[in-house]
């Protein structure tokens, strides 16, 4: 019964943030227990359990009068969020340019990348998915799993904000992503942590200008 209950906890938990990093659930929508136990088809405790993780992870706030609600990321969070990301994942393709440590999974993810390019345009998710794969197995490589812990909670952020909502980073990115792999595969640290610092510069870039010039 237990891990019944664990297991919609945890189900509940998954389907909700998934909402919210696809822009379902927008910034500032209401998080009741009762719609949500109705939509999910569960009680309303794994919902409340749900609920409870969001906010511990900052996918979810309480307003001033208590009620929980999807968090609002705001431009200045963005920027400070991509600047620590800079700092801390220049360092993870420093690290795992000179770790020694096998590389045969990003060789896999390059051809992944490549096929993104050639092929058929992946849908957001998918894109999004192979792009943190990418970004945590860098971390893991530099030999931190606190760094992978916190690299993750603040690409998570930066989902929030764009949710995948700027098609013109698809072909830039993916070429930004082999740089970084072929220049960590090559050994070559500087140029690891120069190609990261220049992808995350383009991905502020990129959000600045999709701000100002949406259309």
């Amino acid at each position: 019964m237990a891990e019944t209950a664990k297991t919609l906890g945890s189900s509940a938990y998954e389907r909700m943030k998934a909402m919210i990093l696809d822009g379902t659930l927008s910034p500032g929508s209401p998080l009741r227990e009762n719609h949500f136990a109705d939509q999910l088809g569960v009680s309303r405790t794994p919902v409340r359990e749900a609920i409870s993780q969001l906010i511990s992870e900052g996918l979810a706030t309480r307003t001033s009068g208590g009620a929980p609600a999807v968090n609002r990321v705001s431009l200045q969070d963005i920027m400070e969020i991509l600047h620590v990301r800079s700092l801390l994942e220049c360092e993870a393709a420093r690290k795992a340019a000179v770790s020694g440590k096998n590389t045969d999974d990003l060789v896999e993810m390059r051809a992944r990348v490549s096929a993104f390019l050639a092929g058929p345009r992946p849908s957001p998710g998918d894109h999004y998915a192979l792009d943190k794969e990418l970004h945590l197995k860098i971390a893991e490589l530099a030999g931190s799993r606190l760094l992978g812990e916190l690299i993750e909670g603040l690409k998570i952020k930066t989902r929030m904000y764009d949710q995948g909502s700027i098609p013109e980073r698809f072909e830039p990115g993916c070429h930004e992503h082999i740089a970084i792999i072929d220049a960590i595969m090559g050994g070559n640290a500087e140029g690891a942590a120069e190609a990261m610092r220049l992808h995350l510069k383009k991905v502020r870039e990129s959000i600045i200008s999709h701000i100002y010039h949406p259309f």
